[in-house]
């Protein structure tokens, strides 16, 4: 998937998410494949409901056994996550893996104070003693730019602000230096002042450290500003997939396109109106036949034979570059091209 030729640090394939509900089986991820290296990012975009946080829930194990079934294979540095035990998962995660969730009031505690909640993930790692555990704390919260970190370290989260309570989620998610960070959605609450801030952030961090991130988001400027490489999910599925260059210079998948066009430009004409993508993501327990985007695509009708709506199409993939869609290559240049979409290249 990497543009580099460094050997994957995270490694998915053919990853299947199905839960069992009352009403069905939910296909949440279906059929799903992808690399990240250290010290890239990762950026997966999509819809609500397009698979992004199960895939990356799944990677740390944080789904009930019981109730769903996973198939495929999923290998951090050489290790299967998916034949590990629990007590193995435990170890990993905040050590070698980490979440940052995107709400950071909900994911924090509000009976205990952020200097012990980082602490206490820090001990449960290292084996560190309290006071080492604080120490720690408070050397977290500097980097993450939270001023007078020595007093700081003692309040509880609703003393802090929401850009200060996600940057204490990253310090908590960075205590143990691990060398895989998912971030879901962690700017979507805050306004753009402070997203700028913690994208510049995650940036800095990851050059000190040398972390591979996996970046969800629905936001296609947030890919362009983080990302290296880029994987377009849709109704569990992958679409297209390529570095951040390719996918926003040159879509090449009819939802990428919907995505981009619904999108404001900044160096565009003022008054060219949005084009939303219209109808509404698949239902995920009883998904369209064929290609799941085929009911809201608006060149279902230039493939004959019926075929998106009766055959999956293929995610064909050369050099880490690929889109799932029945139409040629080159039919999807010139119908694209007719749409006047603006395009940066």
């Amino acid at each position: 998937m990497t543009s580099t030729e460094q050997q994957p640090f995270l490694s998915v394939r053919d990853l299947k998410v199905h839960f069992s509900t009352e009403d069905g089986i939910v296909k949440a991820v279906d059929g799903l494949s992808f690399d990240i290296a250290k010290g890239k990012t990762l950026g997966i975009v999509g819809e609500s409901g397009s698979g992004k946080s199960v895939t990356n829930l799944t990677i740390l194990g944080l789904h009930d056994r019981d109730r769903t079934a996973i198939e495929g294979e999923i290998v951090l540095d050489g290790k299967d996550l998916l034949t590990s035990t629990e007590r193995e998962l435990e170890r990993l995660r905040g050590n070698k893996m980490a979440m940052i969730f995107q709400d950071a009031l909900a994911s924090l505690s509000p009976y205990h104070t952020i200097g012990k909640q980082i602490g206490e993930t820090y001990r449960k790692h290292t084996g560190a003693s309290k006071k080492e555990a604080r120490e720690r704390s408070i050397e977290m919260l500097r980097r993450v730019g939270i001023p007078q970190p020595e007093m700081r370290v003692d309040d509880y989260p609703h003393q802090f602000s929401g850009g200060m309570r996600q940057r204490a989620m990253i310090a908590m998610a960075l205590v143990c230096d691990p060398e895989l960070l998912i971030a879901d959605e962690p700017t979507t609450a805050l306004d753009v002042t402070v997203q700028a801030q913690i994208m510049d952030l995650l940036k800095d961090l990851q050059q000190e450290f040398g972390t591979a991130i996996v970046f969800i988001t629905h936001d296609l400027g947030v890919i362009a500003d983080i990302a290296d490489d880029v994987l377009v999910m849709y109704g569990g599925r992958c679409v297209e997939r390529g570095t951040k260059e390719e996918v926003l210079r040159d879509p090449q998948h009819p939802y990428t396109l919907g995505l981009m066009s619904s999108m404001p430009s900044l160096d565009g004409p003022v008054d060219v109106p949005l084009q939303p993508i219209p109808g509404s993501p698949p239902s995920l327990l009883n998904p369209p036949t064929g290609c799941r985007f085929h009911p809201r695509c608006a060149f279902v009708d230039k493939v004959a034979g019926g075929l998106c709506s009766s055959e999956r199409p293929l995610l064909e993939v050369a050099d880490g570059r690929g889109s799932a869609c029945h139409l040629p290559k080159e039919q999807r240049k010139e119908l694209f091209a007719d749409l006047a979409v603006i395009r940066h290249n």
